[in-house]
């Protein structure tokens, strides 16, 4: 090992002028991969699979901010009503909103003996009612002066305190027959 290394030491200036010949670093990766292929637990690692997850990351952390700043951080976000078309329109929302407003007190105030879970049923039915009318609200954001729009706000509200109405005068009957079949009952009780 000493005679090595001690005609590397006399020879120094040729080695260090000498270029390896042409194609020497190709020849050297190509059997240095070969060996390392061959030596046992060896895997190649690609760095590819990983910048593709990367991306998708980036890809999906950008589109999951723009549609939070469109639909909730936006000052745009606020759904348009019939108030912001026109005057007119104002009004006609107001008097349906008082009306809505009323008709719901009232069904609250109603009570059918031990029935909350119908009570609570009904209030759910008019909320999803009322999720049809914030779809609205956005079909008119999207489109302002489309009158099919409009008209379909205003069907709702008409719609809406039509079937209050309706089940207004149904538990009314069913309140009226509730007391009429206690006073007959207390009359035969006693």
């Amino acid at each position: 090992m000493n005679n090595i290394e001690e005609l590397i030491r006399k020879n120094r200036n040729s080695f260090d002028s000498s270029e390896p010949s042409e194609g020497h670093f190709e020849r050297f990766t190509a059997k240095l991969e070969t060996r390392m292929e061959k030596a046992p637990g060896y895997r190649r690692v690609s760095l590819l699979p990983y910048l593709l997850r990367a991306a998708a990351v980036a890809i999906l952390i950008t589109l999951s901010s723009l549609w939070s700043w469109e639909h909730i951080l936006s000052p745009d976000a606020k759904k348009m009503t019939l108030s912001d078309v026109s005057p007119e329109y104002r009004q006609a929302e107001q008097y349906y909103v008082r009306q809505v407003n009323m008709m719901e007190s009232e069904i609250k105030s109603i009570e059918i003996g031990n029935n909350e879970d119908q009570q609570k049923m009904l209030i759910g039915e008019l909320k999803i009612m009322d999720q049809t009318y914030e779809d609205l609200k956005k079909d008119l954001k999207a489109n302002p002066n489309d009158e099919r729009v409009i008209n379909a706000m205003i069907e709702h509200y008409q719609k809406k305190t039509e079937v209050m109405n309706y089940i207004l005068e149904q538990l009314k009957e069913v309140k009226n027959e509730n007391q009429i079949n206690n006073e007959n009952y207390e009359t035969v009780r006693l």
